[in-house]
Protein backbone atom coordinates (compact mmCIF):
# COMPACT_ATOMS: atom_id res chain seq x y z
CA UNK A 1 0.00 0.00 0.00
CA UNK A 2 1.60 3.35 -1.08
CA UNK A 3 1.71 5.85 2.08
CA UNK A 4 4.19 8.28 0.36
CA UNK A 5 4.63 10.30 -2.72
CA UNK A 6 7.80 11.56 -3.70
CA UNK A 7 8.68 14.28 -6.09
CA UNK A 8 11.59 14.77 -8.74
CA UNK A 9 11.78 18.69 -9.02
CA UNK A 10 13.24 19.72 -12.57
CA UNK A 11 10.44 18.48 -15.45
CA UNK A 12 8.26 17.44 -12.52
CA UNK A 13 7.32 20.45 -10.47
CA UNK A 14 8.94 23.26 -12.43
CA UNK A 15 9.32 22.96 -16.34
CA UNK A 16 13.31 24.01 -16.36
CA UNK A 17 15.03 21.58 -18.64
CA UNK A 18 14.48 23.40 -21.64
CA UNK A 19 15.83 26.87 -20.06
CA UNK A 20 18.44 25.22 -18.73
CA UNK A 21 19.31 23.75 -21.89
CA UNK A 22 19.14 27.28 -23.95
CA UNK A 23 21.82 28.73 -21.57
CA UNK A 24 24.24 25.26 -22.01
CA UNK A 25 23.02 25.93 -25.58
CA UNK A 26 23.86 29.58 -25.82
CA UNK A 27 27.37 28.86 -23.61
CA UNK A 28 28.26 25.94 -26.45
CA UNK A 29 27.82 27.57 -29.17
CA UNK A 30 30.33 30.71 -28.40
CA UNK A 31 32.77 28.26 -28.64
CA UNK A 32 31.86 26.03 -31.07
CA UNK A 33 28.88 27.62 -33.52
CA UNK A 34 28.36 24.31 -35.12
CA UNK A 35 26.52 22.95 -31.71
CA UNK A 36 23.10 21.87 -32.21
CA UNK A 37 20.83 21.45 -29.46
CA UNK A 38 19.58 17.59 -30.10
CA UNK A 39 23.51 17.39 -29.42
CA UNK A 40 22.85 18.39 -25.99
CA UNK A 41 19.36 16.40 -24.66
CA UNK A 42 21.41 13.50 -23.25
CA UNK A 43 22.53 16.02 -20.29
CA UNK A 44 19.15 16.48 -18.98
CA UNK A 45 18.66 14.69 -15.64
CA UNK A 46 22.02 13.33 -16.09
CA UNK A 47 24.92 12.91 -13.22
CA UNK A 48 27.32 16.68 -13.34
CA UNK A 49 30.09 14.39 -14.90
CA UNK A 50 28.31 12.45 -17.53
CA UNK A 51 26.25 16.26 -18.32
CA UNK A 52 29.32 17.90 -18.64
CA UNK A 53 30.67 15.08 -20.91
CA UNK A 54 28.20 15.50 -23.60
CA UNK A 55 29.07 19.75 -23.25
CA UNK A 56 32.57 18.65 -24.08
CA UNK A 57 32.26 16.41 -26.64
CA UNK A 58 29.76 18.81 -28.25
CA UNK A 59 32.33 21.84 -28.32
CA UNK A 60 35.47 19.45 -28.54
CA UNK A 61 37.33 22.50 -28.46
CA UNK A 62 40.28 20.92 -26.02
CA UNK A 63 38.71 22.06 -23.02
CA UNK A 64 38.31 19.35 -19.61
CA UNK A 65 34.70 19.29 -18.85
CA UNK A 66 35.97 20.32 -15.17
CA UNK A 67 36.86 23.50 -17.06
CA UNK A 68 34.13 24.13 -18.96
CA UNK A 69 31.55 23.61 -16.42
CA UNK A 70 34.24 26.33 -14.22
CA UNK A 71 33.52 28.62 -16.93
CA UNK A 72 29.91 28.23 -17.10
CA UNK A 73 29.63 28.80 -13.43
CA UNK A 74 30.91 32.29 -13.57
CA UNK A 75 27.24 33.23 -15.04
CA UNK A 76 24.62 33.36 -12.10
CA UNK A 77 22.27 31.67 -14.19
CA UNK A 78 19.78 30.91 -11.23
CA UNK A 79 19.78 34.44 -10.07
CA UNK A 80 18.35 35.22 -13.67
CA UNK A 81 15.37 32.76 -13.78
CA UNK A 82 11.94 33.33 -12.66
CA UNK A 83 10.99 30.23 -11.23
CA UNK A 84 7.70 31.38 -10.65
CA UNK A 85 7.50 31.07 -14.65
CA UNK A 86 8.58 27.89 -14.74
CA UNK A 87 6.02 26.33 -12.11
CA UNK A 88 3.08 24.14 -12.72
CA UNK A 89 0.21 25.32 -11.35
CA UNK A 90 -1.67 22.20 -11.29
CA UNK A 91 1.08 21.08 -9.09
CA UNK A 92 -0.25 22.72 -5.66
CA UNK A 93 -4.34 21.45 -6.13
CA UNK A 94 -1.91 17.90 -6.32
CA UNK A 95 -0.24 18.47 -3.59
CA UNK A 96 -3.25 19.93 -1.62
CA UNK A 97 -5.53 16.88 -2.49
CA UNK A 98 -2.69 14.48 -1.82
CA UNK A 99 -2.70 15.92 1.43
CA UNK A 100 -5.94 15.46 2.06
CA UNK A 101 -6.49 12.00 1.23
CA UNK A 102 -4.29 11.13 3.65
CA UNK A 103 -0.35 11.06 1.58
CA UNK A 104 3.00 11.85 2.91
CA UNK A 105 4.89 13.84 0.89
CA UNK A 106 8.16 14.43 0.33
CA UNK A 107 11.13 15.88 -2.65
CA UNK A 108 13.83 14.16 -3.74
CA UNK A 109 15.80 16.49 -6.37
CA UNK A 110 19.52 16.02 -7.70
CA UNK A 111 19.39 19.82 -7.54
CA UNK A 112 20.86 21.74 -5.04
CA UNK A 113 19.71 21.87 -1.80
CA UNK A 114 19.58 26.23 -1.62
CA UNK A 115 17.70 26.31 -4.85
CA UNK A 116 15.38 23.57 -4.40
CA UNK A 117 14.57 25.67 -1.06
CA UNK A 118 13.98 29.18 -2.77
CA UNK A 119 12.10 27.12 -5.60
CA UNK A 120 9.44 25.72 -3.28
CA UNK A 121 9.32 28.60 -1.11
CA UNK A 122 9.16 31.36 -4.11
CA UNK A 123 5.97 28.78 -5.16
CA UNK A 124 4.40 28.58 -2.11
CA UNK A 125 4.55 24.44 -1.56
CA UNK A 126 7.08 24.40 0.49
CA UNK A 127 4.84 23.11 3.50
CA UNK A 128 3.26 20.39 1.47
CA UNK A 129 6.35 18.50 2.27
CA UNK A 130 7.67 16.72 4.94
CA UNK A 131 10.96 15.81 3.76
CA UNK A 132 13.22 17.94 0.99
CA UNK A 133 16.15 15.65 -0.38
CA UNK A 134 19.18 17.01 -2.52
CA UNK A 135 21.47 14.74 -4.45
CA UNK A 136 24.26 17.05 -2.93
CA UNK A 137 24.13 15.25 -0.03
CA UNK A 138 25.29 12.03 -1.49
CA UNK A 139 28.63 11.08 -2.67
CA UNK A 140 26.67 9.40 -5.95
CA UNK A 141 23.52 10.98 -7.98
CA UNK A 142 20.57 9.58 -9.64
CA UNK A 143 20.68 6.73 -11.72
CA UNK A 144 22.00 5.48 -7.98
CA UNK A 145 19.12 4.89 -5.79
CA UNK A 146 20.72 6.50 -2.57
CA UNK A 147 18.81 9.76 -2.58
CA UNK A 148 15.55 7.23 -2.79
CA UNK A 149 16.52 4.93 0.12
CA UNK A 150 17.30 8.01 2.26
CA UNK A 151 14.05 9.85 1.31
CA UNK A 152 12.02 6.99 2.74
CA UNK A 153 14.23 6.11 5.53
CA UNK A 154 13.23 9.96 6.50
CA UNK A 155 10.19 9.14 5.92
CA UNK A 156 10.48 5.92 8.09
CA UNK A 157 8.97 3.76 5.30
CA UNK A 158 10.01 1.25 3.05
CA UNK A 159 11.06 2.08 -0.38
CA UNK A 160 7.71 -0.14 -1.57
CA UNK A 161 5.60 2.09 0.34
CA UNK A 162 6.52 5.39 -1.77
CA UNK A 163 5.31 6.63 -5.29
CA UNK A 164 8.01 8.26 -6.80
CA UNK A 165 7.08 10.85 -9.53
CA UNK A 166 9.62 11.19 -12.03
CA UNK A 167 10.56 12.38 -15.66
CA UNK A 168 14.09 11.72 -16.70
CA UNK A 169 15.71 8.73 -17.53
CA UNK A 170 18.10 8.82 -14.71
CA UNK A 171 15.32 9.57 -12.27
CA UNK A 172 13.23 6.72 -12.56
CA UNK A 173 15.77 4.26 -12.75
CA UNK A 174 16.78 5.56 -9.48
CA UNK A 175 13.23 4.87 -8.04
CA UNK A 176 13.35 1.12 -10.00
CA UNK A 177 16.53 0.32 -8.30
CA UNK A 178 15.18 1.86 -5.33
CA UNK A 179 12.26 -0.71 -5.42
CA UNK A 180 9.55 2.25 -5.63
CA UNK A 181 6.82 2.40 -7.85
CA UNK A 182 7.14 4.94 -10.25
CA UNK A 183 4.59 7.79 -12.11
CA UNK A 184 6.42 9.30 -15.32
CA UNK A 185 5.03 12.55 -16.64
CA UNK A 186 5.63 11.95 -20.34
CA UNK A 187 7.65 14.71 -21.91
CA UNK A 188 8.97 13.53 -25.79
CA UNK A 189 11.35 16.86 -25.65
CA UNK A 190 14.38 14.99 -24.90
CA UNK A 191 14.31 11.14 -25.74
CA UNK A 192 13.91 9.93 -22.28
CA UNK A 193 13.95 6.47 -21.68
CA UNK A 194 10.42 5.75 -19.25
CA UNK A 195 9.37 2.17 -19.67
CA UNK A 196 10.62 1.03 -16.16
CA UNK A 197 7.82 3.51 -15.49
CA UNK A 198 4.53 1.36 -13.72
CA UNK A 199 2.08 4.40 -14.52
CA UNK A 200 2.20 7.49 -17.27
CA UNK A 201 0.96 10.90 -16.60
CA UNK A 202 -0.18 13.33 -19.41
CA UNK A 203 0.16 15.92 -16.44
CA UNK A 204 1.16 16.15 -12.73
CA UNK A 205 -1.96 16.06 -11.34
CA UNK A 206 -2.89 12.71 -12.53
CA UNK A 207 -0.49 11.14 -10.37
CA UNK A 208 -4.01 11.13 -8.22
CA UNK A 209 -5.26 8.24 -10.09
CA UNK A 210 -1.83 6.59 -10.12
CA UNK A 211 -1.57 7.25 -6.34
CA UNK A 212 -5.06 4.89 -6.17
CA UNK A 213 -4.14 1.84 -8.46
CA UNK A 214 -0.54 1.28 -7.34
Amino acid sequence: MIKAVIFDMDGVIIDSEGVYLQYQLEFARKKNPAVKIEQLFPMVGATKKESWEVLQKAINNGQSWEELREEFRQRDIYGEIDYQKLFRPEVTETLKQLKKDGYRLALASSTHLKLVERVLEENGIRHYFEAVVSGEQFKRSKPDPEIYFYTAEKLKLSPKECLAVEDSTVGITAAHRAGMKIAAVIDERYQFDQSLADYKLLRVKDVLEAVKKA
